[in-house]
């Protein structure tokens, strides 16, 4: 229908231009509006939303890269890493997890942690904020966690960045470091994702193919959103950001624990 695709377009563009800046390319809070307001069937919904990813990606990152924040080698470490464990990811979902409620009690055990981690970190003390020169985790750390992150951002679509990022900020890596790297590693298990579903539509069964107009409809949103969100980073108040995005997620998470127990 005409309208769910202009539905689609407003969501994507509204959520990525509050969630690029934080480095989420906003998947993690689209697919509950794809799932309970625009009527994507479970398991499409998933491929639907890493095809979000791979349309709305380059709109932040090329900002970024414009900026030069997309310098060093974590955007690379984080995407070799990551793209095995979506694929798994992939295989998963459709062969294993293809029903709704179990789905949403796998949407409710993501978002709930998630949402508490956000403002947890987000209202520590002072002397807890980000620090400029922190490192990243050991490379075996840092291998694990990406293929981890990949594993659940294949089954859920959402690419990983909605978990990288918390991860890595817990560690005191700032926002102007990781969130550029983990919109790279996004955008790319997002493509990896996608190809995967394409190819497991035609071993599976039910409606495991994307959504192919509403995801391009979302994702020309994002793209929108997302450049709109990079540029706007240094000038937004990274706390603020942070409890927002908290928030959503412990809300979001809690609707669907409900829905998953009724």
């Amino acid at each position: 229908m005409e309208w769910t695709i202009w539905a689609g377009f407003a969501a994507g563009l509204l959520i990525s231009t509050v969630t690029a800046p934080v480095g989420v390319s906003g998947a993690v809070f689209l697919l509950p509006v794809q799932l309970s307001v625009l009527g994507v069937p479970s398991p499409a919904v998933t491929p639907t939303n890493l095809l979000f990813n791979v349309v709305a990606g380059p709109g932040a990152l090329w900002r970024y890269r414009r900026d030069g924040a997309l310098r060093g080698g974590l955007a690379r470490r984080l995407v070799v890493w990551t793209l095995p464990g979506v694929v798994a990811g992939a295989a998963v979902r459709v062969f294993a997890l293809p029903g709704p409620e179990v789905f949403r009690v796998l949407v409710a055990a993501l978002l709930l942690p998630l949402g508490g981690w956000l403002c947890l970190r987000t209202l520590r003390p002072a002397r807890h904020r980000p620090r400029p020169d922190a490192a990243e985790p050991s490379p075996p750390v840092l291998a694990a966690l990406a293929l981890t992150v990949g594993l659940v951002g294949g089954i859920y679509g959402i690419g990983g960045g909605s978990l990288l990022g918390p991860v890595l900020a817990a560690r005191g890596m700032p926002m102007a470091r990781l969130a550029p790297a983990t919109l790279a590693a996004t955008f790319t298990t997002s493509v990896a994702g996608a190809g995967a579903y394409a190819v497991l539509a035609t071993a599976g069964s039910g409606p495991v193919a994307p959504d192919w107009w509403l995801g391009l409809a979302c994702g020309l949103g994002g793209l929108l959103g997302g450049y709109a969100g990079a540029r706007l980073q240094p000038h937004l108040p990274e706390t603020a950001l942070r409890l927002l995005l908290g928030t959503l997620a412990g809300a979001l998470g809690a609707l669907y624990a409900g829905q998953a127990l009724a």
